[in-house]
């Protein structure tokens, strides 16, 4: 079966009854082998929405960075809403929920990423991905994160 056939196949799922499905998200997490740093911060839900926010820093230096939204859109889709680094929106629709706490999320229009997945292991323990088309060849990049207290970057400098 080709990619196309496949993703043709794959069917929005109906959204979840609420964003507190993906409460398990809360916090800041840290890229594992990163610069300090590196990794993603959630919001509480509150209004149907959680907001977050990523950063991407190598060299000591902030490189790249997301604001993003989770929440239920006018056709009542549960969505991923990302900025990338002050780019326009990009919407990215539920495809799947294969377990209480894994997401897939695709907006099959865009190359690259195409789907983007979080899967939580434990409290501790969080696995997102971001797969699609890039420089013409399909490509996976990982980000394993570990949970921090939301202060722990703003400790190591204070060092």
């Amino acid at each position: 079966m080709s990619v196309g056939s496949v993703q043709a196949a794959e069917k929005i799922v109906p959204p979840p009854d609420t964003v507190e499905k993906l409460a398990w998200l809360t916090g800041c997490w840290l890229v594992d082998g990163a610069e300090p740093g590196t990794g993603e911060q959630w919001s509480t839900a509150a209004g149907g929405t959680i907001l977050g926010a990523s950063r991407t820093v190598k060299g000591g230096k902030t490189t790249e960075f997301e604001f993003v939204q989770i929440r239920i859109t006018e056709p009542g889709q549960l969505a991923y809403i990302v900025q990338p680094s002050g780019k326009a929106p990009v919407i990215f629709n539920l495809l799947r929920q294969d377990k209480p706490r894994e997401f897939i999320f695709a907006n099959l229009d865009n190359d690259f990423p195409s789907r983007i997945i979080y899967r939580h292991d434990s409290d501790r323990i969080l696995h997102a991905s971001i797969t699609g088309t890039l420089k013409g060849k399909f490509t996976t990049i990982d980000f394993p994160m570990t949970r921090t207290h939301c202060d722990a970057v703003s400790n190591e400098r204070a060092r």
